[in-house]
């Protein structure tokens, strides 16, 4: 499928993709959400790390596309949010690590798709908020969900029910990015943690994503078991078998995601 509104490049088995409406500010309509599940569902079983920015120097994703949305009634508002919320389910369940890196404005559905990675590199530029109450409407892709999460019951209170925004700093203290650099160094910064990631072992990196993500809701007993489960499993595979053997005879592992 050719995309109107993706921008894609892969390199070293790390895939950068750019939402590129620029003149909306990356704002998310249907047809981009459309063309992020299709590439979602089709992305390339060699890539090892998924990297998600905006175009642009203004903003990442500015949000939900009002205009869009201002007409729809309730059957039709409960549809568009299910949708954006699948394909944001998508990104957080891919077998691989999601990078964010956040140039600019995150707000509303923007942030929520940040939510959604594994982890958030944001220049000093960046803005993050859930600003739908002053709309009319609450976040629709997760938010009230992930936020939550992720800043703890309190922070996504204050900033849902106020609407404010925070800088990238504020963000930083309250643990919704892992990083804050300058803008010229943002893409820089991501593609060495996704570099740092790639250099592992693939299964183990996967398996730690799903342990990860399965283990948060369960009671300790659960998760604890669980993850001996996901653990015993990699002795199953060649890479554990590479991974080792190249620590005990002190040399460098190549693992083949085997």
């Amino acid at each position: 499928m050719d995309y109107n509104f993706l921008k894609i490049n892969t390199s070293e088995a790390v895939c950068t993709l750019t939402i590129s409406a620029p003149k909306s500010l990356n704002a998310l309509n249907s047809n981009i959400l459309k063309e992020m599940d299709d590439f979602l569902t089709h992305l390339d079983k060699d890539i090892r790390v998924l990297i998600i920015t905006g175009d642009g120097e203004k903003s990442f994703v500015a949000g939900a596309d009002i205009s869009e949305m201002q007409p729809l009634n309730a059957a039709e508002g409960e549809r568009f949010g299910a949708f954006g919320a699948s394909v944001f389910r998508k990104i957080e369940t891919l077998p691989i690590p999601v990078i964010a890196a956040v140039n600019g404005f995150a707000l509303g559905g923007g942030c929520e798709l940040a939510l959604a990675c594994d982890i958030r590199i944001a220049s000093n530029r960046a803005k993050f908020g859930q600003p739908e109450v002053g709309l009319g409407i609450i976040p629709g892709f997760s938010g009230t969900y992930r936020l939550a999460k992720i800043a703890g019951m309190g922070v996504a209170k204050e900033l849902i029910y106020t609407g404010h925004a925070i800088k990238a700093d504020e963000a930083l203290r309250i643990g919704l990015v892992n990083a804050v650099c300058e803008p010229e160094q943002l893409m820089k910064e991501a593609m060495i943690m996704a570099k740092r990631i790639v250099k592992n072992a693939p299964i183990a990196v996967k398996y730690a994503k799903e342990c990860i993500n399965e283990e948060y809701d369960l009671p300790a007993d659960e998760a604890i078991a669980f993850e001996s489960r996901m653990f015993g499993k990699c002795f199953d595979t060649k890479d554990q078998k590479a991974g080792m053997t190249a620590f005990l005879t002190k040399q460098e592992a190549h693992f083949t995601n085997e």
